[in-house]
């Protein structure tokens, strides 16, 4: 426990200004091995500093867990020699760092390799399961921390430019959308769900509105009357769940349909918009789950 401690903060020491310990439980409750609670550890007087910097790092998360219960968001699963880690899967799907207990060889490693299992939407609506192998930088101690220094260093280096990969939470795509997004408008009923933008849907969600961006900039609406070029599959609805689902009150007070929609994972994401000709524009009206579901 004492290595992972010093791990963790070592990743600090470099990455001072972002860095937050995300778990899926509180690590209050951590059991170090059977019948060996992480009080014993934090309650020695010379774990006590490194305890409470680790709980100032997890207090700065701000969600409760990583993944919600009864929630259906997440038709994904990570699993390690067989068994379900949801810790380091929610590392990998935030691009971040997988730390561990090295209480196995197994976590002795700088790299872990996860299976993962994602429910993926077809094209005629119907799911399917696909499997991969999957790749984690992982740290159980000090030294694997060195081996992801240039890593570390370049996330810093991205959030000090202030460009999309800087982006860490839902709350900053909103409140950095005309930086980011020049192109796109948005409902005000969307700020309200970026902000609550669960953490494993902000990249995908990010990359999403990026491609809307680049290409609504590249568009010509007179010679291209049918719509820009989009870099990810977009359809439309159904005409019964147009009428009944995608109707929102547009910015000028009327109801307008925004059935034409983009997909993004894990989980039925949606991002529901319509084209603006007049303004050269995209406009926003949906971004969370699949409507309906």
């Amino acid at each position: 426990m004492t290595e992972l401690a010093r791990a963790v903060l070592a990743v600090l020491r470099v990455d001072r200004p972002g860095t937050v310990l995300v778990s899926n439980d509180p690590i209050t409750g951590l059991q170090i091995a059977a019948g060996h609670p992480i009080g014993k550890w934090h309650g020695n007087p010379r774990n006590r500093d490194a305890w409470r910097r680790l709980l100032q790092m997890q207090s700065k998360w701000p969600h409760r867990v990583v993944f919600p219960e009864g929630e259906g968001y997440y038709d994904v699963e990570y699993r390690h020699r067989g068994e379900t880690v949801e810790g380091l899967g929610a590392a990998h799907l935030m691009d971040g760092l997988g730390v561990s207990l090295a209480v196995e060889p197994c976590w002795g490693d700088d790299r872990v390799s996860l299976e993962r299992e994602q429910l993926v939407e077809e094209q005629d609506g119907g799911f399917t399961s696909h499997t991969s192998d999957v790749e984690l930088r992982h740290a159980s101690n000090g030294t694997h921390v060195d081996e992801h220094l240039r890593w570390i260093a370049q996330q810093v280096e991205l959030v000090r430019r202030g460009g999309l990969d800087a982006v860490a939470h839902g709350a900053d795509l909103w409140e950095r959308r005309a930086t980011l997004f020049p192109h796109l408008e948005f409902l005000p009923g969307v700020e309200e769900q970026l902000r609550g933008l669960l953490q494993a849907w902000v990249r995908p969600v990010a990359k999403r509105l990026a491609e809307f961006d680049q290409a609504v900039s590249s568009w010509n609406p007179d010679t291209e009357p049918e719509g820009p070029q989009w870099h990810s599959w977009v359809t439309g609805e159904g005409a019964q769940r147009a009428r009944e689902l995608c109707a929102f009150t547009d910015l000028d007070g009327r109801t307008r349909i925004f059935d034409t929609h983009a997909r993004f994972t894990p989980g039925p994401g949606r991002v529901h918009f319509r084209l603006v000709p007049e303004n050269k524009a995209v406009r926003i009206a949906h971004v969370g789950r699949k409507l309906g579901v």
